[in-house]
């Protein structure tokens, strides 16, 4: 997911509200087919009330997790902004608490080393807490299948005790309609054994899509949380190399003639000579200089193509980057 457009005056972090406002339409229309769906939904649920009224508990409680794995986003988030503000808010984050002097640290145009560490420790935190929906949604499946399995083989029990019920010897028209009277019962009831796998499978495909949007919400979180830390990563890194880098060496050659100039020059001043001899030792002199000028033009032109391949090649990883988290939300 791509991040926001930083400027100074829009929050580096965006608020995860429209992740609830999708949850919310998804559930309203999985509650709607159920209303359209009434007639037909009551009798396959009255089949087995217990173990479908266990599901649509276990439902609720993975809607509520859902629902709880994304507002808590919302204190992560008006913190950072608060600090990025120059504010000094009291209320202090839960999974941004390694993060806390790095936060502290950016808000000082400073880039702490161990910030990549943390933030990794962060989207860590960020996925163990979805673990819990997965489970949710695998348990679902599961208990749909039991239910169904529970039917079947009461199903099997009852036509068993009609076949071992039934009088031999007797007309075959007779026994014909003993069977089909004794299996109406068992073969009616064979369709509601599969309705505990209906209200399974529809709750975890429920609760399956609330875990993509909380993961979602998480991969924008931790994406423009790792922008705003090391926006000024490229600028430091680049500001430190060139300060690293030692000063150009002047080529010896051009010193020695600079110095050359400037030793007859001072002779020619000093005997009170003038006239061709001065002039002479100026026009050295300023062929020196400009050889130097020259020289050290050409150093500065090296050093700006240097720091321009390197933050050619930050930009690159930086891309590199953003394409694997996106490929990972994926």
């Amino acid at each position: 997911m791509a991040a926001r457009s930083a400027s100074p005056d829009t929050p580096p972090l965006a608020k995860p509200g429209m992740t609830l406002v999708r949850m919310l339409v998804f559930l309203a229309l999985a509650g709607f087919l159920a209303f359209v769906l009434y007639k037909q939904i009551t009798p396959a649920f009255l089949a087995n009330p217990g173990l479908n009224g266990l599901i649509l508990g276990v439902l609720l409680i993975a809607v509520l997790l859902a629902f709880g794995q994304v507002t808590r986003l919302f204190r992560e988030v008006r913190y950072v902004n608060a600090v990025a503000a120059g504010q000094n808010p009291k209320e202090r984050p839960t999974l941004l608490g390694p993060l806390l002097p790095a936060i502290a640290a950016r808000r000082e145009g400073v880039t702490l080393t161990s910030t990549r560490a943390h933030l990794d420790t962060t989207a860590v935190r960020l996925d163990e807490g979805r673990e819990i929906l997965r489970y949710i949604a695998g348990i679902l499946i599961l208990l749909g299948l039991l239910g169904t399995f529970w039917g079947l083989i009461e199903t099997l029990s009852a036509v068993g005790s009609v076949i071992g019920g039934m009088r031999g010897g007797g007309d075959a028209a007779v026994m014909f309609d003993e069977l089909k009277s004794g299996l109406a019962v068992p073969l009616s009831g064979i369709g509601l054994a599969f309705s505990a796998s209906l209200f399974g499978l529809a709750s975890s495909l429920i609760v399956g899509f609330l875990d993509l949007q909380a993961g979602q919400a998480h991969a924008r979180f931790h994406n423009e949380l790792e922008d705003w830390l090391v926006s000024g990563e490229e600028q430091a890194v680049a500001t430190t190399a060139i300060a690293a880098r030692p000063a150009p060496e002047h080529d010896p050659a051009i010193a020695r003639e600079l110095q050359a100039a400037v030793d007859r020059l001072s002779g020619v001043i000093a005997e009170g000579a003038g006239g061709r001899g001065a002039t002479q030792a100026m026009t050295n002199l300023a062929e020196g200089i400009q050889g130097l000028v020259q020289h050290m033009r050409a150093e500065q032109q090296m050093i700006r193509d240097w720091v321009e391949a390197q933050a050619a090649r930050e930009r690159e990883l930086k891309q590199v980057l953003e394409r694997l988290a996106r490929e990972k939300v994926n």
